[in-house]
């Protein structure tokens, strides 16, 4: 049967949803026990934040930098090197970049930067692997158009705060503002995407910076990398962030959520939707209803509005993967797949949940990998 969420637009067609008696989805109470749990807002969640930045000031008192930012170019990783400074921090900003981004990202990354006096590590991927990647995911059929991103940047950050000795790795999301995405709407892990390379692709890889296990479980046992969040204990506002980027640092609104990469823009506008049917606006959607800065009026006007047109971004995807009409056609007509499709390390991530559990309560890794890979 049919049944919507009272308090969010998370339906029935997600993956592993759940109501309660009052016909709240369980996202919306994993939200609402994040948000007691780290007091999200409140002077609780301020207390700990503090406490948090205190731990990282003394660790990398001697240091030339006490943690590592990456950035996009896009709102709220600029606006996380913004806070870091004034917070009294010494941040090392890291940008992996796929060959993918827009003109606007690269522009804002050299504004904030240059605004700030941050030092830069910029890490450029091999653009002939990273379109042999793309085009393999393509050919899989499966989601997760932009995967490889995600796990290069997650693999470049941990290597460079490895490299300077630095322990803290801070990151700009916020559930609040943003939402948690369904554990069965974007999978990705290291051994997924080699494997779908392993049959899809063309080229061989040398250069790529994928996340193993044993690369994993290092970082986080050995070296006892940190990612904090800090926008998960704030009163984290996207819309006053951009205001303030923009009238301190010269930064320039993209556009939209995710659309300062064009392999971002690509997965969220054409590929989600056009071959699975997944409307990621959903996320920020049900976010601003949650927290009752849209009414549940204006959000179903905003899900049911046609999209921009796509035509010049699948165009350009279509011609630099070296796509006929035809050959992109069958790709996107083609059978569904998904990850439970391919070997992952999500086997393994679920017999190991106790001990991604304890990593999560000490912040040696994000609590929403414990919730969406092991739990």
């Amino acid at each position: 049967m049919y049944q919507q969420c009272k308090k969010c637009f998370f339906d029935t067609d997600i993956g592993d949803i759940t109501f309660n008696s009052l016909g709240i989805c369980n996202y919306c109470e994993m939200i609402e026990n994040l948000a007691n749990q780290y007091g999200t807002g409140q002077q609780k969640g301020m207390q700990q934040l503090d406490s948090l930045l205190n731990k990282i000031k003394r660790a990398g008192m001697k240091n030339k930098y006490d943690c590592i930012i990456g950035v996009s170019g896009g709102t709220d990783s600029s606006f996380l090197l913004l806070k870091a400074k004034e917070w009294g921090l010494k941040p090392l900003a890291v940008h992996y970049d796929n060959t993918w981004n827009a003109a606007v990202a690269t522009m804002n990354i050299a504004k904030i930067t240059s605004y700030l006096g941050v030092d830069l590590i910029t890490h450029v991927a091999n653009n002939k692997e990273i379109d042999d990647l793309k085009l393999s995911i393509m050919k899989a059929g499966v989601p997760e158009f932009d995967a490889d991103t995600d796990i290069a940047f997650v693999q470049v950050l941990r290597k460079t705060a490895a490299k300077y000795g630095v322990k803290f790795i801070l990151e700009g999301h916020s559930f609040i503002a943003e939402g948690i995405s369904p554990p069965t709407a974007n999978y990705f892990d290291g051994k997924y995407l080699t494997e779908i390379h392993k049959k899809f692709g063309r080229r061989q890889i040398s250069s790529f910076p994928n996340l193993t296990l044993f690369q994993f479980l290092k970082w986080c046992l050995l070296y006892r990398q940190k990612f904090i969040r800090p926008f998960w204990y704030m009163d984290y506002s996207k819309e006053q962030a951009k205001m303030e980027l923009s009238s301190k640092t010269g930064w320039e609104d993209y556009g939209g959520h995710h659309l300062e990469n064009l392999a971002t823009a690509y997965f969220h506008e054409v590929w989600l939707p056009r071959r699975f049917g997944l409307d990621f606006r959903n996320l920020k959607v049900s976010a601003d209803v949650r927290n009752k800065k849209i009414s549940r009026a204006t959000g179903e006007a905003v899900l049911n509005s046609h999209r921009r047109s796509t035509a010049v971004l699948e165009e350009y995807v279509r011609n630099r993967l070296q796509l006929s009409i035809e050959e992109y056609e069958r790709l996107m007509e083609q059978p569904l797949k998904y990850s439970n499709d391919f070997k992952t390390y999500k086997p393994i991530f679920k017999k190991l949940k106790y001990l991604f559990f304890l990593l999560a309560k000490r912040d040696l890794v994000p609590m929403s990998f414990y919730l969406k890979y092991c739990k």
